[in-house]
């Protein structure tokens, strides 16, 4: 386990261990009936939930519920994030991390807090008090409604009450700066069993997450637009650090 951790890059080893770490953190406080996740996630900005210290954290938090959330993150990071530092340096690797992920927070909220505005706006037409509602979403102080109006109201308190969680963000960062950076190496998928050249899996990937984002999947609760912010923020970044040279590695 040491000699693992011993031939990761500094940043990458370290990016690693803090995301290991809140995850026990949040299972050990999830057993005790305590949620961080609602804490720490990132709220739309213009939620009455939404505090500045989400933009950071929330890109350390996964789903406590589903393991594989965080394995697949943590593997994305170690395979191709651990390149890319050794390439770039610790510095610049970090700063693209910290855009990558703040990037895909941009564009979850240039759409996801459009949509929750747009919601309040047509409580507040047919008559419900802002500060009601904000009253019921964070100390569930009841208030009257019409049933006509439940579906309305069951939206807006969804999108209030549903925090972004995970790395993913900057991990289709890193995706994207390997995928241009090493167009032609040959990846082995778990499930497919098949080398795919990095240009054509991350595109095709991206794909599929950008048309996912303005789709409406019941049960689908991935916050597929972060994940097309994240690569969009990643690819922009490595362009213009590479501008001056347009040879890839592979």
């Amino acid at each position: 386990m040491f000699s693992f951790l011993e031939r990761i890059p500094l940043v990458t080893k370290n990016l690693l261990l803090l995301n290991i770490v809140f995850y026990i953190v949040t299972l050990i406080f999830g057993s005790r009936g305590i949620q961080l996740i609602p804490i720490l996630g990132a709220h739309y900005v213009n939620s009455p939930l939404f505090e500045p210290y989400q933009i950071v954290t929330h890109f350390f938090m996964h789903d406590d519920q589903s393991f594989m959330h965080i394995f697949f993150n943590m593997f994305g990071l170690v395979m191709f994030g651990s390149l890319l530092e050794k390439i770039w340096g610790p510095k610049r690797f970090f700063i693209f991390y910290i855009a990558s992920a703040i990037g895909a927070f941009a564009l979850y909220n240039l759409i996801g807090a459009y949509d929750l505005w747009k919601t309040k706006e047509a409580l507040v037409a047919l008559g419900y008090n802002t500060v009601e509602l904000n009253d019921y979403l964070i100390h569930n102080v009841s208030f009257t409604y019409n049933s006509a109006h439940e579906g309305l109201l069951n939206t807006y308190f969804m999108k209030s009450l549903t925090p972004m969680v995970g790395a993913s963000g900057a991990i289709f960062g890193i995706m994207a700066a390997f995928a241009y950076l090493f167009p032609n190496t040959e990846l082995m998928l778990m499930f497919i069993p098949v080398p795919i050249k990095a240009k054509y899996f991350v595109s095709g990937y991206f794909l599929i997450e950008l048309y996912l984002s303005f789709q409406s999947i019941a049960g689908d609760s991935v916050a597929h637009l972060a994940h097309v912010g994240g690569a969009v923020v990643g690819f922009l970044l490595v362009l213009f650090w590479n501008k001056k040279n347009t040879q890839s590695f592979y």
